[in-house]
């Protein structure tokens, strides 16, 4: 079954799905900048022909956490888009400390 609060991605592989942008938790954001030229031609790009490399994100305790993916990310938001297609990792915290290192 998918994750909680996303669907399976019609167009992706078994463990690929779209998961709802407002409920990826991004911790790093705060500390690491995105080149804005960079996500520019990718909003264009997603507008145009969606989405071609899904993000990474862990699942931890029913929550998302991306850590990669940053510039895609930033793309959909800035396309207002609600969804976003996502290879979904389930993990410790243990696992989520490391990323955070």
């Amino acid at each position: 079954p998918p994750p909680p609060h996303a669907r399976p991605d019609p167009l992706g592989a078994a463990k690929t799905f779209l998961v709802p942008v407002a409920r990826i938790r991004r911790p790093l954001a705060r500390t690491r900048a995105n080149d804005g030229a960079k996500v520019e031609a990718l909003a264009r790009s997603i507008a145009e022909e969606g989405l071609r490399v899904p993000i990474d994100v862990l699942l931890v305790e029913g929550e998302y956490y991306g850590f990669s993916g940053c510039h895609r990310f930033e793309a959909h938001q800035r396309l207002g888009m609600e969804m976003i297609r996502c290879r979904v990792r389930v993990a410790t915290e243990a696992v989520l400390r490391a990323h955070m290192r």
